[in-house]
């Protein structure tokens, strides 16, 4: 019996489709683990971020993951889209953790920061930091982190953009 052949592309189509399903996931944990996200961000930042808002916010954030990872496998850089997706995970991921040690409490999110993303995060970026170059893998990275400043303070400001 023949063994099957590692396919790279393979492993880029598997990892860019897992981003939605396990944003689904973190999503779900956000609304409904512990008090809720938008309730927890009010207590600890008093911030006020309306049920509603926060899941149109989401909402739009998968659509935008969806789009991301069409486009990117319709304009040839699969690879380039997963090191920027995987570091903005990542990054939500390094902030529910951090958020729970400073508080030394759950918060909305930590779990699937915790079991899901950051694990994958880590697996990918280290694991096709050679795929691209070191130019394109360090760009994908910026863009990664900007997405994540971005959200923080869209969050900050109540789910607002203006």
């Amino acid at each position: 019996m023949m063994q099957a052949k590692f396919r790279p592309d393979k492993a880029v189509n598997l990892l860019s489709w897992l981003i939605p399903v396990t944003y689904l996931i973190h999503i779900a944990e956000e609304y409904w683990g512990g008090e809720g996200y938008p309730a927890y961000i009010y207590r600890l930042r008093g911030v006020y971020l309306p049920p509603s808002r926060f899941l149109v916010a989401q909402a739009i954030g998968f659509v935008l993951v969806v789009m991301a990872v069409i486009l990117a496998r319709q304009f040839n850089f699969p690879t380039m889209m997963l090191v920027i997706l995987y570091t903005t995970v990542m990054g939500n991921a390094l902030t529910h953790t951090f958020g729970a040690l400073t508080t030394l409490s759950y918060n909305p999110g930590l779990l699937s920061s915790l079991l899901i993303w950051l694990p994958l995060a880590v697996f990918v970026l280290a694991r096709f930091k050679r795929e691209v170059s070191p130019q394109r893998y360090w760009l994908a990275i910026a863009i990664g982190v900007g997405i994540n400043v971005a959200i923080g303070v869209i969050t900050m400001r109540g789910g607002r953009l203006v």
